[in-house]
């Protein structure tokens, strides 16, 4: 389930974190209520209380403020954030964030840009979409090198399997599902798959 980079501070006064978060939770607003298309530089300026100028002194465009927008729900930034020892314990992390209602909202928006605008989607994938994929795939890996799974699998097909698997779930399952429940939705996928869960180890 990686990132533009940060836009460049300008030499002068520092920013104001409130500001930032203003207009980074008017633009994650605006884009569940709304979805990419709909939603302006100007519409997030309105809600955050700020001027059209002091969005574009943060975000070069549209596309950088959402997807900034979109990261600031993660608490993944630093480097070594997204390193899993194993599958199980990547779905953990991945069922605690679906289990989070606004989290769905915000993929559904995210993935349903792929019509109405699609260049936020291409450059969430290009960008921060590469890293976590990066993290899944090292995580699939351990754990059939730790023989969870077959030393024959195909993790690239098990990745795209987990990957539409999130998207059914989002469609299909109600935005109240625990995460319990979420993880156990992913285990019983992967069993079909001949996953077998060992006891807990480090990477």
């Amino acid at each position: 389930m990686t990132g533009i980079a940060h836009t460049p501070r300008l030499p002068g006064r520092p920013r104001s974190q409130e500001v930032d978060v203003a207009i980074l939770g008017a633009a994650l607003d605006l884009l569940i209520e709304r979805g990419a298309g709909n939603t302006s530089i100007e519409q997030v300026a309105l809600r955050a209380g700020v001027t059209r100028a002091t969005v574009y002194r943060r975000f070069p465009d549209k596309t950088a403020l959402l997807i900034q927008a979109i990261e600031s729900v993660h608490q993944d930034h630093a480097p070594d954030a997204l390193e899993w020892p194993d599958i199980e314990q990547m779905l953990e992390h991945w069922a605690a964030y679906l289990s989070n209602p606004r989290n769905r909202r915000m993929l559904r928006r995210l993935y349903g840009a792929v019509d109405d605008y699609p260049e936020l989607l291409q450059s969430y994938r290009n960008s921060h979409g590469r890293r976590r994929a990066a993290a899944e795939h090292a995580a699939l890996r351990r754990s059939r090198d730790h023989g969870e799974l077959s030393q024959d699998t195909d993790l690239d097909i098990v990745q795209q399997l987990l990957n539409g698997a999130v998207m059914h779930h989002l469609g299909t399952y109600p935005d109240t599902e625990s995460a319990d429940a979420i993880k156990a939705y992913f285990m019983a996928i992967l069993q079909q798959i001949g996953y077998q869960p060992t006891a807990p180890h480090l990477a």
